[in-house]
């Protein structure tokens, strides 16, 4: 009897785990650690894992975006994004569990797609429940009419403050110019006019019919087990079903346009704009990755030839380019911002006779070179990122298939010269390019723009390289981190250090240097060249040029940048196990032996200037300057005097190649502070031996000394600047309070200030203004407390975007809601989700390498260790509602103790009755 019921209850269990096998989604692809899977429903699923990370991004792509909307519908795959955070039977608060669970979240639109996501600490519930998020939303989003009616006006706000800016509307009526047909042509953020008519029936409809398994791919990256996590999401995604109706997707076929076209925009603005646009192939066509070299070789920086021609030739201040990797034939934009003080017409002419003379001065082997090295540099460090990477493969999804990606890798290392050739000459050419008016021809040239055929056997039989290693699974809790940080003084070079050796996904490993020197009365009257010193290290050696060390570290797949400022100079280095050492000693020459080349300095100068000259007319640049000018604190000449737009230019100018060689002669060097941090892959004795070695005779006799700021009062104000024809307002405001993280009062700052306008969308601020208002697109404030026990200079801000009718609203929600917070404080769930969501934002933020070397830094400067945010955190968990309550009424003052600037277009507007009354 015992053996018929042994062998009953086997067979039971094998029966068990034949149907939990059968349930688990079917593999279909598998691409260099990338594994395809599909649901019965037609759900395809990514999933790849990072064990080296210590969060988990879930990226759920719609293939709809603004290429599916019809007549009066414009914006609408947009709007419905904002919607679908509008909540579920579920999950009827979307932003208060994203900011409960620590989530850096955000949803995006584009022209083939739709995806939403969240970044979260690796843990099994928050994956749970971000699964189950995704899943309820997809169907069970309220898509309700009081939601549109709050979050039209959100988006109306959120197209405006587009409007505000010339470069983005040039670009705009260009690309619309150039589409007679084909929905490319249309801005994703949509016409406004639609925006504010569409029907709630047509916004569900669209939903409806798009939001659907079978239109979705759910892509899981990061730390997680893949056996639970595919039951998971079988459990969530595979009871839903799809609409009876199926999808069709049939393209708009662009006819071949037939001559050069010319769009001219007249704007209030300073700085002058000239750009030219080209049809191309979609991003799976064979002649999309050549087409990408082309564009790389003609823009790159310094040795782009449209970057040759027009910044070092003195025609314009920067060129940058743009070309959509689209499902369908999209475009390859090029933009020129040229200052007012140079011709319009002659950048647009040398711009035209470059791209005109291409036919006549084919692409070099050398310039194909250094750009496939380029683009598959970037590419590398995009593989290496899964966080990233989870989100960027949304790119291809939309287009096609997320294979695509490694498709486009392969092509571009692959592209010969024949083909870059072959397409720079049949696709740029005037008939096909767009930047004015029509011009009569009799010899018209054309090119069809061709749609790829085979994508399925291009994709279906692609097997990839092989996958990278998926590294350590590294534990991120502050006693771990302070163990396996292994810190210092290198003796002979005067430097502290900070090392955790551990390894990542593709070996990665992150340096920061930072050496500071002199004090206050050293600093005094050096303007911007302490700036300008550490902006010019990257441009050349005595012994390199500036293009040299770009090709050198494309060939080495990693990054160098400089930072400079007030004495303290700082060197970053990204970079591979592999190539490491290279590049620290790349690094040293551009640090040691600068060459300061005048050519390069004038350039520089130029972009500043051009960049002020842009700002000149903007409500949010003209608000913060206006408000450094109210509260000055120091002398003109002091390196913390806020600077005014002239006295910036003038500053600018002032800067010469003898300036830079002399600060560099005086504070270049390692005296009494300087600390090196590094995480990730290395041969950490080699680095230690390398900085020995190499910066025992890199010193400097200035004794660094800090420059003080102590609190000082802000100045109560609520001042208007006028701005005329911009379309969007800003507002923002700040309360300075004697506080530093040292006091007793910072654990409850942290949380009153994520209360009041942090989080995701439901701070008291955003909840007021956006939410429930509806009349800003992004609102919010903050409290940042001074880590200088002295000094203690802390502040609270406020801010908000706004059209410009919408003011009276927005002052009036400002005023009620620091009143409200001051009066009733916060409540014990407001606590619960603010302390849980700080707490998993704070582990978040240790398990990227870059964020953690920060702390560790400031760390080794305030002679600190990780128990200090350990102590902190411990803090946090133990407030209590008093706590909290008794921090706000010490610290916060209402609105009219503020200082509160406010920029817009406010005279072309009236204020509505009700609203005066209301505020009266």
């Amino acid at each position: 009897m015992k053996t018929n019921l042994r062998t009953t209850l086997i067979l039971m269990l094998a029966l068990c785990m034949s149907v939990l096998a059968e349930a688990q989604p079917k593999q279909t692809a598998s691409v260099e650690g990338i594994t395809e899977y599909m649901l019965d429903n037609g759900l395809k699923v990514l999933l790849f894992p990072d064990n080296s990370s210590q969060t988990i991004t879930v990226n759920i792509t719609y293939k709809v975006g603004s290429r599916h909307e019809g007549y009066g519908e414009k914006g609408m795959a947009h709007l419905l994004e904002h919607l679908v955070f509008k909540g579920t039977p579920n999950h009827p608060d979307i932003p208060k569990e994203l900011t409960a669970r620590g989530a850096r979240p955000n949803g995006t639109t584009w022209y083939d797609r739709t995806n939403y996501f969240e970044t979260f600490n690796a843990t099994d519930d928050n994956l749970e429940w971000a699964l189950d998020l995704e899943a309820d939303r997809m169907v069970n989003s309220y898509i309700a009419k009081k939601d549109l009616d709050s979050e039209f006006s959100v988006v109306r706000n959120e197209f405006e403050s587009g409007e505000n800016d010339p470069t983005g509307v040039l670009m705009e009526k260009v690309i619309s110019s150039a589409f007679l047909w084909h929905n490319y042509g249309q801005s994703t953020i949509g016409n406004k006019s639609d925006i504010e008519r569409v029907p709630i029936e047509n916004l569900k409809a669209f939903y409806k019919k798009y939001y659907r398994p079978d239109n979705a791919v759910l892509m899981v990256t990061g730390k997680f087990e893949t056996d639970k996590t595919l039951d998971l999401i079988e459990k969530k995604f595979g009871v839903l079903k799809n609409p009876a109706t199926p999808l069709n997707d049939v393209p708009t076929v662009e006819p071949p346009q037939d001559g050069e076209k010319r769009v001219e925009l007249s704007r209030v603005g300073d700085l002058q704009l000239v750009s030219a646009l080209y049809h191309t192939p979609a991003g799976s066509h064979v002649d999309y990755a050549p087409m990408a070299l082309v564009e790389n070789i003609l823009t790159d920086q310094p040795s782009g030839r449209l970057y040759k021609a027009l910044v070092e030739g003195e025609k314009a201040s920067s060129i940058w380019s743009f070309s959509p990797f689209t499902k369908e034939p999209g475009f390859m934009y090029f933009n020129v911002d040229v200052p007012s003080d140079k011709s319009l017409a002659d950048a647009e002419t040398t711009l035209l006779n470059a791209l005109d003379g291409l036919r006549q001065n084919p692409i070099t082997e050398d310039e194909l070179k250094r750009a496939k090295a380029n683009m598959v540099k970037q590419m590398d460090q995009i593989m290496r990122n899964s966080s990233y990477l989870g989100t960027f493969t949304s790119e291809f999804i939309g287009a096609g298939d997320w294979r695509l990606m490694f498709i486009h890798r392969d092509r571009i290392e692959s592209a010969t010269l024949e083909q870059v050739n072959d397409v720079m000459s049949r696709y740029f050419i005037n008939t096909n390019r767009t930047v004015g008016n029509f011009v009569p021809t009799k010899t018209p040239m054309r090119i069809e723009i061709p749609h790829t055929e085979g994508l399925e056997d291009l994709v279906t039989s692609y097997k990839g390289k092989e996958a990278m290693d998926a590294g350590e699974a590294f534990d991120v809790s502050y006693e771990n981190i302070q163990n396996r940080l292994e810190s210092g003084m290198l003796s002979g070079a005067n430097i502290e250090y900070g090392f955790i050796n551990k390894n990542n996904r593709g070996e990665t490993v992150n340096i920061s240097f930072t050496f500071r020197n002199g004090s206050v009365d050293d600093l005094m009257n050096k303007g911007s060249v302490a700036n300008y010193t550490a902006r010019m290290l990257n441009k050349g050696t005595k012994t390199k040029t500036r293009q040299e060390i770009e090709d050198k570290l494309s060939e080495l797949k990693s990054s160098i940048s400089f930072s400079g400022s007030n004495g303290r100079t700082s060197a970053y280095i990204g970079s591979t196990k592999e190539h490491l050492m290279e590049t620290i000693a790349l690094m040293t020459e551009m640090l040691k032996s600068p060459a300061f080349d005048q050519a390069e300095l004038d350039k520089l100068k130029t972009q500043d200037i051009a960049n002020i000259e842009r700002n000149k007319t903007e409500p949010q640049y003209l608000v913060q300057k206006r408000l450094g000018e109210i509260n000055q604190n120091f002398k003109k000449g002091h390196p913390m005097y806020n600077m005014t737009m002239e006295e910036e230019v003038a500053a600018i100018n002032n800067v010469t190649v003898a300036d830079m060689q002399a600060y560099y002669d005086e504070f270049y060097g390692i005296s009494n502070n300087a600390t090196l941090v590094a995480i990730g892959n290395m041969d950490q004795k080699a680095v230690m031996a390398y900085f020995e070695k190499e910066f025992s005779d890199f010193k400097s006799d200035l004794a660094y000394s800090e420059i003080k700021n102590p609190y000082s009062g802000n100045k109560p104000t609520n001042e208007k600047i006028k701005t005329p024809d911009k379309k969007n307002a800003f507002t923002l405001g700040f309360l300075n309070f004697e506080c530093s993280q040292y006091d007793k009062d910072y654990a409850a700052l942290q949380v009153a200030g994520s209360v009041f306008g942090g989080g995701f969308l439901n701070s008291r601020i955003a909840t007021r203004l956006r939410q429930q208002d509806g009349v800003s697109y992004g609102a919010g404030g903050g409290v940042n407390v001074d880590s200088d026990k002295a000094d203690k200079n802390s502040v609270m801000y406020i801010y908000a975007i706004y059209a410009p009718e919408n003011e009276v609203k927005v002052q009036k929600g400002f005023k009620e809601e620091i009143a409200r917070f001051i009066e009733g404080g916060i409540t014990q769930q407001e606590l619960d989700d603010a302390v849980k969501g700080w707490v998993q934002a704070q582990s978040v933020s240790r398990a990227k390498d870059n964020e953690l070397a920060s702390t560790i830094n400031n760390n080794l400067y305030f002679d600190r260790d990780m128990m200090f945010q350990k102590n902190i955190e411990e803090q946090v968990k133990s407030l209590t509602v008093e706590d909290v309550n008794r921090a706000i009424k010490t610290y916060f003052k209402t609105v009219e103790n503020w200082s509160v600037v406010n920029g817009g277009d406010f005279e072309n507007y009236e204020i509505k009755k009700e609203d005066k009354k209301v505020d009266d």
